[in-house]
Formats: structure tokens, sequence, C-alpha cells
């Protein structure tokens, strides 16, 4: 029996996803059917199309994907709508304030999904940084929303995000 703890990564030819009835994700792992997949990214934040978990139906990891891109084109396509699915994050595309009231940092944004307000208690534990210009932002009820690189706002976001990263 293999030790619950050790990490099995996967090769490309080890998997194959793709869509069953209603939907959802169904693949090969290891030359095993499986007829539902459960995904998990292991670093949310910082590696979004790398080290994807592959889980059964009862969330008993079956091993790791390293890279995405490595897969062949319909599992990473398929792969890839599913971690969308999971890790729904809307995008910043403008900035319109950032104003500090009543011991609340208030955020009226622009995504693309539609504008969008955020309250934080404090900025050191609602924002997060994974790295290249990337901005995670987390209001006080939980609701995120993501600056994929905050340099490359417009001039009014960038001056609005200046006073506060």
């Amino acid at each position: 029996m293999a030790d619950k703890y050790d990490i099995r990564m996967l090769s490309p030819d080890d998997v194959y996803f793709s869509r069953g009835n209603g939907g959802v994700l169904q693949g090969v792992v290891d030359g095993q059917p499986y007829d539902e997949l459960i995904i998990y990214r292991a670093f949310p934040f910082r590696y979004t199309d790398s080290y994807i978990s592959i889980r059964n139906a009862k969330d008993e990891e079956l091993g790791i994907v390293k890279e995405i891109h490595e897969l062949n084109e319909e599992s990473a396509e398929e792969l890839t709508k599913e971690l969308q699915f999971r890790y729904f994050l809307p995008r910043v595309t403008r900035v319109d304030s950032v104003k500090f009231k009543s011991d609340l940092w208030l955020w009226e944004l622009q995504t693309h999904l539609g504008p969008t307000r955020m309250a934080m208690r404090n900025l050191h534990e609602h924002l997060q940084y994974p790295g290249g210009g990337r901005v995670i932002l987390t209001d006080m009820h939980g609701k995120r929303c993501e600056i994929p690189d905050w340099q490359a706002l417009d001039a009014h976001s960038r001056r609005q995000l200046e006073e506060v990263l």
C-alpha cells in the first residue's frame, strides 16, 4: 500500500480529460477511467496553470499534473475550463477610487464582469501579492477580485493604487 503522504506526479501520457453527461469533468488516469474528477490548484495564487491536484469523486488524490500546457489539447482545454469554474475570480479593469472612511478601506472597481465595491478593515490582511504585479483583493465578506498586473492599468487606476500598494 502506498504512503498516503506520497506525492505522485502524473506525466502527460498518464492522463486524459473530457466532459461527461451534464458537463462533469471525467477522464482516464493511469488507464483507469473515472466518471467524475475533482481538481484543485496546489498553489492557487502563485501557480495558476501548474501543480494541479487530480482527485476522484471521494476526494482522494490520484496525482499532480505539473503543467497544463504539456497535456494534449482537449485535456488542457478541459482542465483550464474546470479551473475557471472552481476559482471564479473577476479581473479588475479599472480602479475608480480607494478611500479610507470610518475605519474601512472602500474600493470602487470596474471588472470584466461589471462594477463592484469592496470594503476592507485593513490592507495588510486583505491584499496578496503573488508576484509579477499581480494583486488579489479580498474584502471583509470573502469576495475576491484579481488585478493581473496593476502597472498595466490606466494612469488613473495606477494613481489610486500607488497610495495603498
